[in-house]
């Protein structure tokens, strides 16, 4: 009866004991890892500034107001500081340089932009005078700068743990709260192709980032950052953000730049290129111009794995200009103001107008004009000395912002004629695309269009009282001095503007062909391509005209471009000519009203009103997330069946989240060895007491 009863107590302990431990045990765990297991990591990120330097004081504000509540966070800029803006044309860096040594940058890497003056300078003199002249250091590993006269001194092909400013490594860690951050940049390989890198050597990107986190994973390192001037979807036969993170292991974070897309939360890659699942990849990037900071706050386990991550970015343009920066600025902008008035060299027979159906019985963005004439001449001459092949340029009306006097040109008037600064590109499109590209144009018409095509090296007809998508009646493109038919087969390569090409307003046969891969930018910018022409194609004298590139038929037949076949007369009957004939080119547009322009450059200090939607559509929308097909990289030919996952603010990705959800391997190990214990201490209590007991008896 004894026995029976110390069985029953002996049973009825251990249960008791088992039961505790299978409920407090765990809960402690979870506690545990709710209270600091998991590193969190603060990142700011720039990019494409491109010489928009005037945004930069009220970017210096933005960066202190996050360092005042999270005073670790690290600063990355992705390049591309170079080119586009008088700044640059006067100071090549060294005005941005003043305000970026005012922001405590943790680490830079090379823009194509970067090596824009390598040829002119017979290698990068400006460029190491901008390495020089930073309080930070650079990464890149996929740049050897090494063979170059003039900065090849300040290059260090290695991943150090003791990065100096003013040198370039291949690598480098930044320890944050006792925690080593691995850093390594990457530049596209287009670099070879749209800028002149010189004697800079330019490797693949996917086997550069292998190595380099192979190196700081010998090193040790578990967490590892990629800032890279690749493009977040841009051409996939060079190399992209989304297929890096696809295919290269190991990196935890990439801070992009150089397709200047505004990414207002991180992507998040969870699935390789074979749709296999992967440790989370997140991915960022800040627009362009200086307008936006972004923000990331990521978080990772104990064996560096990113376990949540949000993020957004700060319009710094609604922050008040740091008054220091604003002093350091002001030297610079004096002079860069004087130069706007200087004469290009070029000089206007006559006004060219900007015409708009407000004051005109034409527009820019619904009928040909001389000045789209004139600008597009220029995209199609410049875009042929880099790509011969190039036979049809077209510009968006809705990025024609000025109209310009006759008499002297001022370096000031071509600016205010393109001031995005946009980056020209080639595309190849079929025929048919071309014709689909070309009733999108036209679908409007004779309403305005912001996506009205003005056009070089071709011309087409349409007729605007036909249903929208079935307007197009003719196109053809000049070969020679003659112009031919499109076909809807063959091949051509158009030049635009890189916002067109991505598929600014709207235009999805573009973005289509972007996704494809076959948009290359041709490292020039639009302004700068405009000037040259006018000043050494025209030898200074600008006097385009219409020349009825563009043709609303208004409901009649098109006119034939050649003479009908008809028979020979006999010599009783002679045809003469009749004197009234029209031409088939003639056109009678008015071009006379000069367009009263609303809208607000990015770099006009004189306008302060904000362009509208409408006026808007030569640059990228503010809301422009890449839209689902770039997201999920079909386009490039990689796996997409969940392999991007959008990181809301609260860190409830489907994918993975936070603490609280499954245990680290750490943790459940944890939890067994702690279990076994309980068991056997309960057993040895048990034993213990039925001793006692027994020997009492």
């Amino acid at each position: 009866m004894k026995g029976k009863k110390r069985f029953k107590f002996s049973l009825s302990t251990a249960a008791i004991i088992a039961i505790l431990s299978s409920i407090v045990l765990p809960t402690s765990t979870y506690a545990a890892d709710e209270n600091g297991e998991d590193f969190s990591l603060t990142i700011m990120h720039m990019n494409d500034t491109h010489a928009r330097v005037e945004p930069l004081p009220n970017m210096v504000t933005a960066i202190k107001e996050v360092r005042s509540q999270k005073p670790d966070a690290l600063l990355f800029n992705a390049g591309d500081v170079f080119s586009g803006t008088l700044y640059f044309n006067q100071f090549q860096g060294q005005a941005d340089l003043a305000l970026l040594n005012m922001m405590n940058i943790d680490a830079m890497t090379f823009g194509n932009h970067e090596f824009d003056l390598g040829s002119s300078e017979n290698g990068h003199a400006s460029l190491n005078k901008f390495i020089e002249g930073a309080n930070f250091p650079f990464v890149s590993a996929n740049v050897d700068l090494s063979a170059d006269p003039f900065a090849g001194g300040r290059v260090s092909s290695t991943f150090t743990e003791d990065a100096q400013d003013s040198t370039v490594y291949d690598g480098m860690v930044k320890e944050v709260n006792g925690e080593k951050i691995g850093i390594f940049g990457l530049t596209t390989e287009e670099t070879l192709m749209t800028s002149s890198p010189v004697d800079a050597q330019i490797t693949n990107y996917k086997a550069e980032a292998e190595r380099a986190v192979a190196a700081f994973e010998d090193m040790g390192i578990d967490k590892i950052v990629a800032i890279t001037h690749l493009g977040y979807d841009s051409n996939p036969a060079v190399g992209n953000d989304l297929l890096l993170a696809e295919q290269v292991d190991g990196i935890d974070v990439i801070v992009g730049g150089h397709s200047h897309t505004q990414l207002n939360e991180p992507t998040v890659v969870t699935a390789d290129e074979n749709g296999a699942a992967k440790d989370p990849t997140v991915i960022v990037q800040a627009y362009q111009y200086s307008q936006y900071l972004g923000e990331l706050d990521v978080t990772f386990n104990e064996q560096g794995i990113v376990t949540g991550s949000s993020g957004h970015l700060i319009d710094v343009t609604q922050k008040q200009a740091d008054p220091e920066a604003l002093n350091t600025l002001s030297a610079y902008k004096s002079e860069v103001d004087a130069l706007s008035n200087q004469e290009t060299g070029a000089i206007a027979q006559k006004p060219l107008t900007n015409p708009r159906l407000t004051d005109s019985d034409v527009s820019v963005r619904a009928n040909e004009t001389e000045l789209g004439n004139l600008i597009t001449d220029a995209m199609l001459v410049k875009a042929q000395e880099k790509m011969p092949e190039v036979s049809i340029a077209m510009q968006n009306g809705g990025g024609i912002r000025a109209a310009i006097d006759q008499g002297p040109i001022t370096v000031g008037e071509v600016i205010t004629v393109l001031p995005f600064g946009n980056d020209p590109a080639v595309v190849q499109l079929s025929g048919d695309e071309i014709k689909q590209i070309l009733e999108y144009s036209v679908r409007l018409a004779p309403e305005e269009s912001g996506g009205f095509l003005q056009v070089s090296g071709m011309k087409f007809a349409y007729d605007s009282t036909k249903e929208a998508g079935s307007r197009v009646v003719s196109m053809q493109v000049k070969t020679g001095e003659d112009y031919v038919d499109i076909s809807p087969d063959q091949t051509y390569s158009v030049t635009t503007n890189n916002f067109t090409a991505k598929g600014g307003d709207g235009y999805d046969v573009f973005a289509k062909a972007y996704a494809d891969g076959r948009v290359q930018d041709l490292g020039e910018i639009d302004w700068e391509q405009f000037r040259d022409y006018m000043v050494e194609d025209l030898n200074g004298e600008v006097n385009p005209v219409i020349e009825g590139r563009i043709t609303d038929l208004l409901g009649k037949d098109l006119e034939p471009t050649e003479p009908p076949v008809e028979e020979e007369p006999n010599e009783e009957t002679p045809v003469t000519p009749d004197p009234n004939e029209e031409t088939p080119d003639s056109n009678d547009d008015g071009n006379d009203q000069e367009e009263k322009p609303g809208d607000k450059p990015q770099e006009d200090p004189k306008d302060d009103d904000k362009p509208t939607d409408d006026d808007t559509n030569n640059q990228d929308d503010k809301d422009s997330t890449p839209p689902p097909s770039s997201q999920n990289n079909g386009g490039n030919g990689s796996n997409s069946g969940g392999s991007i996952v959008k990181v809301s603010d609260d860190n409830t990705s489907p994918a993975y989240s936070g603490s609280g959800s499954k245990l680290p391997n750490t943790a459940t190990n944890m939890y067994t060895y702690m279990l076994a214990g309980a068991v056997l201490l309960a057993t040895g209590i048990v034993t213990f007491i039925f001793k006692r007991k027994k020997a009492k008896a």
